[in-house]
């Protein structure tokens, strides 16, 4: 062991020469008191006041350099190196210079230690408030634990939601105006420019008739402007199916679906699925014909579901118009009797009460028109509940309403679907929000009567005649890009066929575009359509729909010998022979 030096303590020192540094202090006795420090001991220094640095001044020029083993001139000096035997350096080494003496190996190894035990310090330290304080050690603990359950917690709430979740919003629908900056390739007709779901209401396990679509509504959002739409369907609606047959609306599903079970060979859980797809698919090509509008998404869900989702959020708060009041004495709802009493004026419903608001129709005047309105009420006010309570920003609520969609809730949006409505919806005020009926005056377009036996709901214009409604709805709905662009458009009639430019104006118009001249070409005879874009693929949107519509591709001027005048159109249409078969079509 004689290879260590044993510890010589640190004696006092003599001031640096180029700066002030007093000798240690000194006891009574001579001594200089030596303060404790681990197992050695070392001098006490003079201090000023309560300063825990050693006083003097100790500059020192960094551009000094030593030569030949000395300091040059310019320093100002340090002090000199003791190693761990305690001898002291003859020369002083500047930071920069390399040649400074090796640090033995029980220096490196103390140091070592030394330093791994201030990281643990510094961890233990940002764990706990005051580790060196033992009255802390419970309450630091205790916080310490009840962070970690809060994580666990938090863990499997968030873990069980998005579980549920996806379950649930397992995709598979699809509408490009979800998209920024949506590339107009992509677009296939008039209607893209707006994200349409089909809200679907059924009575679920344990109902008369548990897939009867009573509640139907297309929830028709348009994120360019900013505003939203909501479209009540009248379940006594008599339609034309793709089999060819007649039957209510509100049957369509349940028929789709049972079909579909009976001529399956399936036995696992799948097989209900699959025929739900169906029953949605036959409700979707219905619309579609009869409305005319694309659906891009669609979603179902049952009285249960329904009723615990409204108490999630806490329930909803309504100001009831006086057409929306309505009592109705001993309804059967959900295994109970339950008597409604909605006066004019705000009010609050639960769940329950909000079922059997949207629910009742027997004391009404208008019977289902007037019950679709108070639907549309329901659903802008649970739109405003959600918003202002922060929902969807708050994990404990939403695992709740995961849960209580379970299987009570069956959809074709994804998760990040659902994400960007969200962030949608949460840009449109309830004010831009408009309630659109097929029944409310003036905008009248369906009576009431009896058809083999049976009181439906079929259009004005005639039993299978929906033209005017198609129109009527298509305005109401208008497609976002169209509305934004605004484009103006020109028709000629390039042909001898009577009539071609009026009827397609009509056409156009329905779907929002702006008409802005309806005329005979000056020179007939034009084959096929012709679409000029004057204004070099500003309006992309509007080309891209005229394209898709009129099967060509626009062109950038004017034939030479057309003659038209097109003023300040931004499109001018030549219709040529062609249109008489898709006219026909």
């Amino acid at each position: 062991m004689d290879n260590f030096r044993r510890y010589r303590p640190r004696t006092s020192r003599s001031s640096s020469i180029d700066g002030f540094v007093p000798s240690a202090s000194r006891h009574k006795s001579g001594q200089i008191p030596q303060l404790k420090h681990g197992n050695a001991y070392r001098p006490e220094r003079s201090r000023i006041g309560n300063f825990k640095s050693t006083d003097g001044f100790h500059p020192v020029d960094r551009s000094a350099r030593r030569v030949g083993g000395e300091i040059g001139q310019q320093s100002l000096g340090r002090r000199p190196v003791q190693d761990i035997s305690g001898e002291v350096q003859s020369g002083r080494y500047d930071r920069d210079d390399q040649h400074k003496p090796k640090r033995s190996l029980l220096h490196r190894r103390r140091h070592t230690a030394k330093a791994k035990k201030r990281r643990f310090q510094r961890v233990r330290n940002l764990l706990l408030f005051n580790p060196f304080k033992r009255q802390n050690w419970t309450k630091q603990r205790a916080f310490a634990h009840a962070m970690v359950l809060l994580l666990l917690i938090g863990g499997f709430f968030g873990g069980r939601a998005w579980w549920l979740a996806n379950k649930i919003f397992q995709g598979g629908g699809g509408a490009v105006a979800m998209q920024d900056n949506v590339d107009p390739s992509l677009l296939r007709g008039e209607g893209d420019g707006r994200v349409n779901v089909l809200l679907l209401g059924r009575g679920g396990e344990g109902h008369e008739g548990a897939d009867l679509t009573d509640t139907i509504v297309i929830a028709s959002i348009n994120p360019i402007q900013k505003e939203a739409a909501l479209l009540s369907i009248p379940r006594d609606l008599y339609v034309q199916t793709s089999d060819g047959g007649y039957s209510k609306i509100n049957a369509v599903f349940a028929n789709a679906k049972n079909n579909a079970l009976a001529n399956s060979s399936q036995s696992d859980g799948g097989r209900v699925g699959k025929a739900e797809s169906a029953g949605f698919k036959a409700v979707e090509d219905v619309i579609q014909s009869k409305i005319g509008i694309p659906i891009h998404y669609h979603a179902v869900i049952d009285f249960e579901g329904f009723a615990k989702a409204i108490d999630t959020v806490g329930g909803v708060d309504i100001n009831v118009p006086e057409s929306a009041a309505v009592y109705e004495g001993n309804m059967w709802l959900m295994g109970q009797h339950y008597t409604l009493n909605v006066q004019q004026g705000r009010s609050h419903f639960n769940g329950i009460r909000a079922l059997a608001y949207s629910r009742s129709r027997y004391t009404s005047a208008r019977g289902d028109f007037d019950r679709s309105e108070r639907q549309r009420l329901v659903m802008v006010a649970l739109k405003d509940k959600i918003f202002s309570a922060g929902t969807y920003g708050n994990p404990l609520k939403i695992n709740q309403l995961m849960g209580d969609f379970g299987n009570h809730i069956r959809t074709n949006l994804g998760l990040n679907e659902v994400k960007r409505l969200y962030e949608i919806g949460s840009e449109i005020p309830s004010n831009k929000i408009s309630s659109v009926g097929l029944a409310d005056p003036p905008n009248d377009y369906v009576t009431t009567g009896m058809v083999h036996g049976q009181s439906v709901v079929y259009p004005k214009a005639g039993l299978d005649n929906y033209k005017e409604i198609q129109h009527y709805v298509r305005n109401r709905l208008k497609d976002g890009f169209l509305a934004h662009e605004n484009a103006t458009v020109a028709i000629y009639n390039g042909t001898n066929i009577v009539g071609l430019a009026g009827r397609t104006s009509d056409d156009l118009k329905s779907y929002g575009y702006n008409i802005s001249t309806v005329a005979d070409a000056p020179t007939k005879g034009v084959q096929k359509t012709i679409v000029v874009d004057l204004r070099n693929g500003e309006k992309k949107y509007t080309k891209r729909y005229l394209e898709n519509r009129f099967s060509t591709t626009a062109v950038g001027s004017l034939p030479a010998n057309s003659k038209i005048a097109p003023g300040n159109a931004d499109f001018v249409i030549i219709l040529g022979q062609n249109e008489q078969t898709r006219l026909a079509n």
